[in-house]
């Protein structure tokens, strides 16, 4: 059975997550002018994950193809090999394995930045007894803190058609844990897609 583009972006849908964390939104988005809902088909697809490190490319690769509902996702991890450097004959390779579509996720830049957090004051003045006033009040200090901005980019491409049809980066702003953070881009990018009609809620 075919599937159309709308279905090969089901990659982007999380199990244990169904809406984004309010730490990753979406930044900007591009589409192909010729790339609309049901006018590509896609079967099988490798998942690039260009983060990190090697530890983290695992995991983003790993979560991408366990969402993955109607096509079949091939994580790059255990199909290119070191040497696999030159892009034309990668692209012969994937056409004749059967592949027809390509997903890169990769960490395009950190941007970093301070703010100031403000101090909180409790209490004040208190009625105090023996006819007097009692000044009192307890409280934090206001301190910088420095911001981290991450910027991921997503890109589909079509390897039969040779070319990119659908891009989008999303940004995470001091993001504490690996797992949350690549599901919450996942979740988010979904969103976008539905927003945009590429794919189906």
């Amino acid at each position: 059975m075919k599937t159309n583009i709308a279905y090969a972006f089901l990659f982007f849908s999380i199990v244990l997550f169904s809406a984004c964390g309010p730490s990753t939104k979406i930044e900007k988005t591009w589409t192909d002018p010729s790339f609309t809902s049901g006018s590509t088909t896609f079967h099988k697809v490798l998942v690039i994950g260009n983060l990190k490190d090697e530890s983290t490319r695992r995991i983003a690769e790993d979560k991408m193809v366990a969402a993955m509902k109607t096509v079949t996702g091939v994580q790059s991890y255990t199909y290119l090999q070191a040497n696999d450097t030159a892009r034309g004959s990668v692209e012969s390779r994937l056409i004749k394995d059967g592949f027809d579509g390509v997903v890169v996720m990769h960490l395009s830049s950190v941007d970093k930045s301070t703010s100031y957090v403000p101090g909180t004051t409790y209490g004040g003045w208190y009625g105090g007894g023996y006819g007097g006033w009692y000044g009192g009040g307890y409280g934090t200090s206001g301190y910088y803190q420095e911001d981290k901005t991450f910027y991921v980019e997503t890109n589909l491409y079509s390897v039969t058609e040779g070319k990119l049809l659908w891009s989008g980066t999303t940004s995470s702003l001091n993001p504490s844990k690996l797992d949350n953070t690549i599901d919450e881009i996942i979740a988010t990018l979904k969103a976008e897609m539905v927003k945009q009609g590429l794919m189906k809620p």
